[in-house]
Parts: C-alpha cells; structure tokens; sequence
C-alpha cells in the first residue's frame, strides 16, 4: 500500500501537468456553454414528454 501511495506521488510530480490561466478560463467557458445547451436540450424534451402525455389523458378523458 505505502508503494502505491509513493509511486503515485511520484507519478504526480513527474507525468502530471496543470492548465495555464488562459487554458483553464477557455475550458470553464466551454463547459458553462455545454451545460446551457444541456440542460436547454432537457428542458426542450421534458416540455414536449409533458405536453404528449397531457394531450393523451385530455383524450382519454373526454
């Protein structure tokens, strides 16, 4: 267990390398605009699933 621990700090220090400041504001800008399409898709599809199922029981209703 310690040498998984020590490899992995090593392997940290040596393989792993953190984004610029520019890098990082153009990742986050992408997500935040992934996310809205997201999350506009779903609500578009949850509006449509909605309005199907209520114009199914208003007919099986009346």
């Amino acid at each position: 267990m310690l040498t998984y621990i020590k490899e992995s700090i090593e392997e940290l220090r040596n393989n792993v390398t953190l984004p610029t400041r520019a890098e990082s504001s153009n990742l986050m800008v992408v997500v935040a605009v992934f996310s809205i399409l997201f999350a506009l898709a779903t609500w578009g599809v949850d509006s449509a699933f909605s309005k199907l199922v209520r114009l199914y029981f208003d007919n099986i209703l009346n």
